[in-house]
């Protein structure tokens, strides 16, 4: 594995555990009132583009953060729709 793969996987991990905190909070508390639909929306659309350009051009760390990320991004716009 190269050292641009691991700076990739590496930013990866980074961006993609951002999350959590937010995900954990938003099931434990079902309170979504300081979350933007629209945001929460575009930004999992754009995960979702991020992960199929991954997919298609081959790029493993693109792939795996984008995946990884659209999961928790789905998440939270799930429960944000459904705790209106």
């Amino acid at each position: 594995m190269d050292i641009i793969t691991i700076i990739g996987l590496v930013a990866a991990g980074c961006t993609t555990t951002s999350f959590i905190p937010q995900a954990i909070k938003t099931i434990r508390t079902k309170n979504t009132s300081g979350i933007s639909l629209a945001m929460y929306s575009l930004f999992a659309l754009g995960t979702l583009l991020w992960l199929l350009f991954g997919i298609f051009s081959s790029n493993l760390p693109v792939s795996l953060a984008n995946a990884v990320t659209l999961v928790f991004a789905s998440i939270i716009l799930v429960y944000k729709i459904k705790y209106r």
